[in-house]
């Protein structure tokens, strides 16, 4: 018991360190552009670089996990973001960092494939659904936090003034003229300490279920054949290149458009959406005990749509607060796609999954389609471009039709109970 209550902590940890260095880009990217003087339609293959990794890794490390399993695939995938957050640390150029940021999505695609199974094996079957949504606050808590230590890394190193001893050491590694750069020394000290944690555990045996296992012959073929695979695969893409979108380029939206510091209140306002998102997955699943999911998601889209649309054209005191509200806004609609997806296709779940999970490259593809935009028409109309995407989103929420809707309450009572 001690073990695997260690275990289901160490998975959290791993939750928490994958939010760390995914959603970090966002507020980083007003610097990257001025530090390595590029275009904001160059500024959007940084994140494609990276969620790219996801369409490409996913499947593949399914496959690998069930050949070397859970043990060696997370070492492997650590290793991974250690090469590329140490790469970047040590060469801080923008060829190098496109390179950095595919290896570093590479490993945290390997990550998100072991550590579910893994977690359901660990915590115990009965605990699961409470143990997802534990990992899922952790997940939230790193991506609140994160922007919060780059204001500090940016505010603290190379200051002039007298400080601890990671900012004197980061003083002496760190160029003058790219203070962010010391978030890569931080993440690939992250990294490394997590190989050496993950080398020394013993992992229990986790023995994939039916539908967690991926078929690459003939469960693709069958999936192919039902309409629904493609259009969930498209919400999931959509989904993310919604959030992914959003949070990249919030922040260099209020710099350009209200000349809010990207550094300090930029980070606030991402750090605040990431924060709120969590906040969100959790008055979701009340709701979700009490309404149709179909309707929630309905509910939550537009409310998104009106937040977005709000950020872009309100005046700079309603942007500071529209943005984040559109993260509490987006909070459901991952599970619920999922949710409405699998409930949808009735086999080869293992494979749906496989295929769904690498609908993330849409992180990869709408912030860098918002970035191209943005060189003709100007980053508020370029973000427009998330109408679409909102659109399509919201249309589940009218055309789904699962084969098992979700279970709700006839009381106030049978929900507490």
């Amino acid at each position: 018991m001690k073990s695997n209550t260690f275990i289901v902590i160490l998975i959290f940890l791993i939750f928490f360190v994958i939010s760390f260095l995914s959603n970090i880009l966002g507020p980083i990217i007003p610097d990257i552009v001025s530090g390595f003087d590029l275009s904001i339609g160059l500024a959007g293959f940084l994140p494609f670089a990276f969620f790219v990794a996801y369409g490409v890794a996913s499947i593949p490390s399914g496959i690998l996990v069930e050949k070397y399993r859970e043990k060696k695939v997370l070492l492997w995938a650590f290793m991974m973001a250690f090469g590329g957050a140490l790469l970047f640390a040590l060469v801080p150029t923008f060829t190098v960092a496109l390179v950095s940021l595919f290896i570093i999505g590479i490993g945290m695609a390997m990550l998100q494939v072991v550590i579910n199974p893994l977690l359901r094996v660990a915590g115990g079957e009965a605990n699961f659904a409470f143990n997802s949504v534990m990992a899922q606050l952790f997940f939230g808590g790193a991506s609140f936090l994160s922007p919060m230590l780059y204001s500090y890394l940016v505010l603290n190193v190379h200051a002039g003034t007298a400080s601890n001893a990671v900012i004197n050491t980061l003083n002496q590694i760190v160029p003058a003229d790219l203070k962010w750069v010391s978030l890569y020394w931080v993440f690939a000290v992250v990294a490394f300490l997590m190989v050496v944690v993950v080398r020394f555990v013993k992992f229990p045996e986790v023995e994939l279920k039916e539908d967690e296992k991926i078929d690459t012959e003939n469960a693709f073929k069958d999936l192919l054949k039902n309409r629904y695979v493609f259009l969930f695969f498209i919400g999931i893409f959509c989904y993310v290149g919604t959030e992914q979108g959003i949070a990249n380029w919030t922040s260099k939206f209020l710099q350009t458009y209200h000349n809010i510091d990207p550094a300090t209140e930029g980070a606030s306002v991402i750090s605040y959406f990431w924060g709120l998102l969590t906040i969100g997955c959790i008055l979701g699943l009340v709701l979700l005990k009490i309404f149709d999911s179909r309707r929630v998601l309905i509910l939550f889209t537009v409310g998104a749509i009106v937040s977005v649309l709000v950020g872009l054209f309100g005046p700079v005191q309603a942007a500071l607060y529209a943005f984040p509200l559109s993260g509490f806004c987006a909070s459901v609609m991952w599970s619920i796609i999922v949710s409405l997806a699998l409930n949808s296709v009735p086999y080869h779940h293992g494979t749906f999954s496989g295929i769904l999970c690498s609908g993330i490259a849409g992180g990869a593809v709408v912030p860098l389609i918002i970035g191209g935009l943005a060189e003709l028409v100007g980053l508020r109309l370029a973000m427009l471009f998330l109408m679409i995407t909102l659109g399509y989103i919201l249309s589940i929420g009218l055309w789904a039709k699962p084969l098992v809707t979700n279970a709700t309450v006839k009381s106030w009572k049978e929900l507490f109970s």
